[in-house]
């Protein structure tokens, strides 16, 4: 198979060649893509690939592409990790944002819309060239914000789009182990997920283990519960009232009060931090200071990355260092190698993977289809959401394609919440589309984490008197 990654010089780009290397089933991808307009990013990202792959045999054929139209024609799967205005434009959305007395992170809240913004009149040009060369492929999107960009595409290229997140299948592997299954994979034969939300708004309702639901016993223990990453950052009280365990990006949310403070009390915001420590690898990476090896410096780089991931919110919530089992990073490649495997309709798209050390287990359910929690259109699984609304749940994926699984309504405490983000989606979604500004103005006033219409005003001025890139709004 032929995969077209899209951001490819981007930072966990080796994540993705790692998985690769590590399958070694026949139909695995033998020609990896990498797309980026940034040579320069691109040929440091080509040396920790070359280094990866010494020594492997059979190891994907890597090509390099600054231009889109170059990279498409023939790929069977393109995935998606573009992030348009780069480090420097998250650490600008989280500026303005604090500057204006709200949270400003990439995917939540105002940073979310601004970003959002941004990127899809991007996408809806990459739409078109996948249109005009690729049709036949599918397009696994991990672009953020998710959710928005997946409904983006679905609505632009129709059925072969999904979108993936790493969040939910982590979630429910620390619950997992928690509960006293160490090394059960969430994917694996036996283990059913009940989760269902939006990206980074969702929340892990049940958890069976060969038939029994393990949760109610885990948030009973109120020890167990916060030997975990979720149940330190909320505490066990606020998930034991739940009957729930959310999502770690509901944190915002719920403790809203607690992480803007944390955020405004940071030396530096994340966005800012991961900039300045980025700008120094690919600048290492282009010379030969990096001692000798791309990929060490890479390795280095991607676990200091992993251990300060939410710090603020864990300062919040009292500061705590994450499990070593926290650090491997990634995920989201392990779920795409996953789905690319189903849909070509390869033996072993499940348990084998896990086994040939290629990523995280997926079950398989009648007719070989593969279990993986995905970013789907809605096809009327959620009550009180159009059909056409992407949510984020457990799916079914099979050479016929993707299809959410049943799923029980929303509870009380989550379809507010739900309903009211995804009317900020929409209301995002309409602004990008229609350059309209009086909708982005709705989307920003509209969500929860700003939470005044005054301030929405304001940081529509400051965020398009700061990004070029949303002078089409009028």
């Amino acid at each position: 198979m032929i995969l077209t990654l899209l951001g490819g010089g981007g930072f966990r780009v080796p994540l993705v060649h790692s998985a690769l290397l590590r399958d070694r089933r026949p139909g695995r991808v033998t020609e990896l893509r990498l797309f980026d307009h940034d040579a320069g990013r691109l040929a440091v990202v080509a040396k920790v690939l070359e280094e990866q792959a010494a020594g492997v045999p059979g190891a994907p054929r890597v090509r390099l592409f600054t231009e889109l139209a170059g990279a498409l024609p023939g790929t069977d799967f393109i995935f998606s990790a573009i992030r348009v205005g780069g480090m420097a434009g998250r650490a600008a959305d989280e500026r303005i944002a604090l500057e204006h007395g709200v949270i400003g992170q990439e995917t939540v809240g105002a940073g979310g819309i601004s970003y959002a913004l941004r990127t899809i009149p991007v996408v809806v040009e990459i739409a078109r060239a996948v249109r005009k060369h690729a049709p036949q492929a599918w397009f696994i999107n991990f672009t953020n914000p998710a959710g928005i960009i997946t409904e983006v595409l679905n609505s632009l290229l129709g059925g072969h789009v999904v979108g993936i997140c790493d969040s939910p299948a982590g979630l429910a592997r620390r619950a997992l182990w928690a509960a006293g299954f160490p090394g059960l994979d969430v994917y694996g034969t036996g283990v059913g997920i009940d989760y269902v939300g939006l990206n980074h708004l969702g929340w892990l309702r049940g958890l069976t283990v060969d038939g029994a639901d393990v949760l109610p016993e885990l948030l009973a223990d109120a020890d167990a519960v916060e030997s975990f990453e979720e149940g330190r950052l909320f505490g066990a009280p606020w998930l034991q009232a739940l009957g729930a365990v959310p999502n770690e990006y509901l944190h915002y949310y719920y403790f809203r009060r607690e992480n803007l403070l944390a955020e405004q009390e940071a030396s530096l915001s994340r966005g800012a931090y991961l900039s300045r420590q980025q700008a120094a690898f690919y600048a290492a990476g282009a010379g030969e200071q990096a001692g000798g090896s791309a990929l060490q410096l890479w390795e280095q780089c991607r676990l200091d990355r992993e251990r300060t991931y939410m710090a603020d919110n864990r300062d919040a919530a009292g500061t705590f260092e994450r499990d070593a089992t926290d650090l491997q990073g990634g995920g989201y490649e392990g779920v795409a190698l996953a789905i690319m495997r189903a849909l070509a309709g390869s033996a072993g798209a499940g348990p084998a993977a896990a086994q040939d050390g290629a990523g995280p287990a997926a079950a398989q359910d009648g007719a070989g289809e593969t279990r993986l929690i995905l970013n789907m259109p809605n096809a009327g699984t959620l009550p009180g959401l159009d059909a056409d609304a992407v949510i984020e749940a457990p799916c079914l994926v099979g050479a016929d394609g993707i299809r959410l699984m049943p799923a029980d309504p929303l509870p009380g405490y989550a379809a507010g919440l739900v309903t009211s983000v995804k009317a900020v989606e929409r209301a995002t979604i309409e602004a990008a589309l229609g350059g309209s500004r009086s909708a982005a103005y709705r989307a920003l006033a509209m969500h929860p984490l700003v939470d005044s219409v005054r301030v929405a005003h304001a940081l529509l001025d400051a965020y398009t008197d700061h990004f070029k890139e949303l002078a089409y709004l009028r």
